[in-house]
């Protein structure tokens, strides 16, 4: 649906645009660039927060921040961090296998230690750890080798540098003294530079901008050094109000559609981004896939995070939820990728999306059926009625429909127990057309 914006607000005010608008924005409008199909169309990636952080399985950088651990403790972990069992062709491909199209992994994070060897500075664990070597771009290599696309974490403080005084927590640390801060931006620049010549990442997603404006941050600038890097390159939401091509929620999931017409929520496996030993509430692959499920009605991707331990293992909880991922995803590929977001919520009690051409609804159910599966408001006649990934066939009928009204009789799929996933069942309903949504308040017959 292409509509202008000024029209969109008079429909609005109108009350004549309804939810359906919101929810199932097609992915690749003529407004669609043309760098951001993949990312519509990739649903699920996977997040790697990795430092010296998980040597003593504590918050990354925050630990320090908040004065739970001294700096000079903190950064004792530096002697910890080996990466002895380190494979990034094993992490590739169980990327690859959960489903996932794309990988972000943290190459710098707050506490200013770079995962690879950076010219900038010496903080890196090329120089620091026993690790004493580039960490980031082996992964870079075996992603790029399974077809995966590649995305680089970096934070825009950073809590270590001489520049950057992290003692200090005002909004805007050095308004007073800005040829420091231009002097700390330098920096950035340098390292980002680095990134972009020697992996050039498909995606960055930063991090830490809400200390100081995108002015000074100078986002505009660095914008436009990276897209001369990579045009093609994407920038999530956190260089300020803006400059980014998509929206980031944070662990909590969302209710309703963010307004972006691109977005991805990042959340942890357990309750932690890093590696936290004592951190054993890990969600079930069941939890996370209805969370998956809930994204893709909405029209948007899951960033789902693990954190490998500090010798480069993974942790077996989290290689478990990547493999029925793998199970889940590969079962219903054609109701995961080649999707948009689906039809209001109300007309049937469990999340859906819908094909490009929006003549197949796809439902994703969680629990089994009592009698049978209802649709509400459904105009449109039901040509066929599949489960993916199983193939069966099932039966749909129609109930109720008055030949004198326009509202559309409720219709009926009959869903027998042998044809359920042991986690979510989908089903793919074939229409005879793109979908139409009776939204009206109901009919009653009129007497001369």
């Amino acid at each position: 649906m292409n509509i202008s914006t000024s029209f969109k607000s008079y429909l609005l005010a109108l009350g004549i645009l309804t939810i359906f608008f919101t929810q199932s924005t097609a992915a690749f409008s003529q407004e669609t660039p043309e760098r951001m199909e993949w990312f519509a169309d990739a649903k699920l990636g996977i997040f790697i927060h990795w430092g010296i952080y998980s040597v003593n399985g504590i918050d990354e950088s925050w630990s320090f921040f908040n004065d739970y651990i001294s700096y000079d403790d903190y950064m004792k972990q530096l002697s910890g961090f080996t990466a002895s069992k380190y494979d990034p062709v094993k992490w590739a491909k169980l990327i690859k296998s959960s489903g996932a199209k794309y990988a972000v992994l943290t190459a710098k994070h707050h506490d200013g230690v770079a995962l690879w060897d950076t010219k900038a500075s010496d903080l890196s664990v090329v120089k620091k750890t026993p690790a004493g070597k580039d960490l980031v771009g082996p992964l870079m290599n075996a992603l790029e080798k399974e077809g995966i696309k590649k995305g680089i974490y970096f934070s825009v403080l950073d809590w270590s540098h001489p520049d950057y005084d992290r003692n200090t927590r005002e909004t805007f640390r050095y308004k007073n003294d800005p040829e420091r801060f231009r002097k700390f931006t330098d920096f950035n620049f340098a390292q980002l530079s680095e990134l972009s010549e020697q992996y050039n990442p498909d995606l960055y997603w930063f991090d830490g901008d809400w200390e100081h404006k995108p002015e000074e941050w100078r986002s505009a600038e660095l914008k436009k050094k990276l897209q001369n890097y990579n045009p093609n390159v994407i920038i999530n939401s956190r260089l300020g109000k803006g400059f980014g091509d998509y929206d980031t929620p944070e662990q909590g999931v969302p209710v309703t559609r963010p307004s972006s017409e691109f977005w991805e929520l990042c959340m942890t496996m357990n309750n932690s981004w890093g590696y936290q030993g004592n951190d054993d509430q890990y969600k079930s692959p069941s939890e996370l896939l209805r969370i998956f499920v809930d994204c893709l009605h909405m029209g948007g991707n899951l960033l789902m995070d693990f954190g490998p331990k500090p010798d480069g293992t993974i942790p077996e909880e989290a290689e478990n939820i990547l493999n029925e991922f793998g199970r889940w995803t590969s079962k219903h590929e054609s109701a995961i990728y080649d999707t948009q977001a689906g039809i209001p919520d109300g007309h049937v009690y469990a999340p859906t999306t819908l094909s490009k051409d929006k003549t197949i609804l796809y439902i994703y159910l969680d629990y089994k059926v009592n009698e049978s599966l209802a649709i509400k408001g459904l105009k449109n006649k039901i040509q066929r009625v599949w489960v993916v990934g199983n193939g069966t066939k099932l039966q749909s009928r129609e109930v109720g429909k008055m030949y004198w009204s326009a509202v559309p009789g409720m219709k009926y799929i009959d869903i027998p127990d042998n044809v359920y996933d042991k986690d979510i069942t989908v089903l793919a309903v074939l229409l005879d057309g793109p979908v139409d949504l009776y939204r009206e308040k109901g009919q009653v017959i009129e007497s001369n």
